[in-house]
């Protein structure tokens, strides 16, 4: 709930209009109103202001993609690729951008898009979002493992949150884990604590968005009730 007075580029954000950069940008190119008025950075809205936002809505996209092994997300030191950077060579794609992170030596689901709305809801780790991980380990993992790893691991005097580990009936080195938190490098420094080594690490599901059959350096558009049952969840509308 907004309290007023309230600066206008969290009053636009509290009202999922555009993330706080997004509103301050439209301000500086003079697309906000406030009473009719050209809005200006900082300005502060009382609860009986009118807000408005000249000119046509912005086009929001969403993309599932799958990264592969070696891309990274964001900031890209010299001589790395970045995900923004392989759009725009193979596909054209622009302002389309990674929503979180996954590490450089892992690879498979993330969500891209050029709605900055979603950036807090989906990477907030009180929201309880699930991603799912396929893991491959250096050894066999057994039952104890799987009730340590679904208990909470400590870390570094942080204790994980509760996860849910099924192992695979093929592979006694691999097993899937569904996790509602992302600390840096979390199941890599999970399976450590517990004498483990991952071998590969690849997320195929965050929230109800499935990787399916997307190949590395594919994406796919998400639409329809896959989008409306996302959007939802993120406590957001179309």
């Amino acid at each position: 709930m907004t309290t007023f007075p309230v600066r206008i580029n969290k009053y636009l954000a509290d009202n999922k209009i555009a993330s706080r950069r997004e509103a301050d940008l439209l301000i500086q190119s003079k697309k906000v109103l406030v009473n009719g008025k050209i809005a200006v950075i900082g300005q502060q809205i009382q609860e009986c202001d009118d807000v408005s936002i000249k000119g046509a809505t912005k086009k929001y996209v969403y993309l599932a993609y799958y990264k592969g092994r070696g891309i990274i997300t964001h900031s890209p030191a010299a001589g790395e690729v970045d995900i923004a950077t392989r759009l725009q060579k193979d596909y054209g794609l622009k302002n389309i951008n990674p929503v979180g992170r996954l590490d450089k030596d892992s690879e498979g689901l993330m969500i891209l898009s050029n709605d900055g709305r979603i950036t807090g809801p989906l990477c907030d780790p009180e929201a309880n979002h699930e991603k799912e991980y396929e893991v491959n380990v250096d050894k066999t993992v057994n039952p104890m493992f799987s009730k340590l790893m679904s208990s909470g691991v400590e870390i570094e005097g942080y204790t994980t949150k509760p996860t849910t580990v099924n192992l695979s009936p093929k592979n006694n080195r691999r097993f899937t884990l569904i996790l509602t938190e992302g600390k840096k490098h979390q199941i890599r420094r999970m399976c450590a604590a517990l004498g483990y080594q991952v071998q590969s690490l690849k997320r195929n599901r965050i929230s109800n968005i499935k990787l399916e059959n997307l190949k590395p350096n594919q994406y796919r558009k998400i639409n329809g009730d896959e989008l409306k049952q996302f959007m939802k969840e993120l406590g957001l509308s179309k």
